[in-house]
């Protein structure tokens, strides 16, 4: 089954609006950001290093739970392993400003849309949406993509860096560029870019997350705060029972789906790998939420936040 391209009918209120992302657009969405959790704030603004909601390795003491391999043993709770004969590790609530990190898919599949916009233009939005908690919050904010030539976007804190990476979003997301190297090697750099207690947001086609190990999650979700954004469109999960045409490059392609195999490969297609991210990602300790072009993008904030990750 072919990646349908953007050729269905959308649904605008001006021409071209949904179809490539604007800065603009992406601008106003900080009115959006909820503003539940902001950091301390001196007269100026955001000021110094203000203790963070996350608990990592600083100064003053928060917690302990049971040690597990890779946690550091010098924070080893020496008196709790005694009294109960299991080995503990300390939990310290860390000061310093955290990174938020923005993963960005940028596979053909997601230069497409039926409803309001194109899956790549919500991705953007979603991802500024991001980048606008983080200047809430206080973080440093980075983003990359998949590419082995590109460097990542890197950290900075306030409007400065939610800017930047505003900035990247719009190239990236208004054409798919053309030396994508697929997600599992956007996550290798993100990988090398986090620090325990990070935050990484993935805005990705759910065809992608299939298409990585199961095994990469658990380990990033144990250390970082990480959610996924499965980027849908309402004909991707509800097509009707009947011929579809399709633009693929420079010849049309015709879908019946009133026929039950076309439908069976369509679900294989878009449904299978959408419902298999849903079920599966929050087993290993991922937050994950289907954003349908046609929601708004600021609807997934409430995943946010939520039972930060312990860091020893």
């Amino acid at each position: 089954m072919p990646n349908p391209p953007p050729v269905p009918a959308m649904t605008h209120d001006r021409s071209g609006e949904g179809i490539v992302p604007t800065l603009q657009e992406l601008l106003a969405l900080r009115a959006a950001v909820a503003g539940r959790g902001q950091a301390r704030r001196g007269r100026h603004g955001v000021s110094g290093h203000a203790l963070s909601p996350l608990r990592g390795r600083g100064m003053e003491y928060a917690e302990s739970r049971e040690y597990v391999a890779g946690d550091d043993a010098r924070h080893i709770d020496w008196r709790l392993t005694a009294r109960t004969g299991r080995a503990h590790t300390k939990l310290f609530q860390a000061e310093r400003e955290r990174l938020s990190l923005i993963v960005a898919d940028t596979a053909p599949s997601m230069y497409f849309g039926t409803r309001v916009r194109f899956k790549s233009v919500q991705a953007a939005r979603a991802g500024a949406v991001a980048a606008w908690a983080g200047v809430r919050d206080g973080d440093r904010i980075a983003a990359l993509r998949g590419s082995r030539s590109e460097a990542p976007i890197a950290p900075a804190s306030g409007p400065r860096g939610a800017l930047r990476v505003l900035d990247a979003l719009v190239r990236w997301y208004t054409q798919p560029p053309s030396d994508d190297a697929g997600l599992a090697v956007a996550l290798d750099h993100a990988q090398r870019l986090l620090r325990p207690g990070s935050r990484l947001v993935v805005l990705a086609d759910p065809s992608s997350i299939a298409a990585l190990p199961a095994q990469r999650w658990p380990a990033l979700a144990h250390h970082h705060e990480v959610i996924v954004l499965l980027l849908t469109d309402p004909l991707e999960s509800a097509p009707p029972k009947s011929s579809l045409p399709f633009q693929a490059q420079d010849h049309r392609v015709d879908v019946d789906l009133s026929v039950a195999a076309q439908r069976q490969a369509w679900r294989n297609e878009f449904t299978r790998p959408l419902e298999q991210a849903l079920a599966q990602l929050p087993a290993r300790g991922v937050r994950v939420q289907a954003l349908s072009t046609a929601m708004a993008s600021e609807s997934w904030q409430p995943l946010l936040g939520r039972n930060p990750p312990l860091v020893a």
